[in-house]
């Protein structure tokens, strides 16, 4: 009886609850990237075609868009309770992608 007990008391904490509205929330937030992601693709794929070289400020935006794609599904599978972007800082892009496009120029 306590083991039922403390399954109902579990079940009605509230931040769990607040948690799925943190999680659908970012669910969204997620799919509508999938297609941020694909126009970015496109515009450096035709951008590179057109002129033989990327976009150096769609590289640092896709590295930085690409860490807060992974801080959302590390979110999403509970591997850390620490929110995304705008609830922390929107990730940087790192010395290597600096490093990859002064390589470039």
């Amino acid at each position: 009886m306590s083991e039922e007990k403390s399954l109902k008391e579990k079940v009605a904490m509230s931040d769990k609850w607040i948690r799925l509205v943190y999680m659908v929330l970012f669910v969204v937030v997620a799919w509508v990237l999938k297609f941020v992601v694909w126009i970015i693709a496109g515009v450096q794929f035709i951008y590179g075609l057109l002129t033989g070289k990327p976009l150096k400020n769609l590289i640092g935006f896709g590295e930085s868009l690409s860490k807060y794609i992974y801080q959302i599904m590390m979110f999403l599978m509970y591997a850390t309770e620490e929110k995304p972007f705008p609830f922390a800082a929107w990730p940087e892009s790192g010395p290597c992608c600096k490093e990859k496009t002064a390589k470039k120029s």
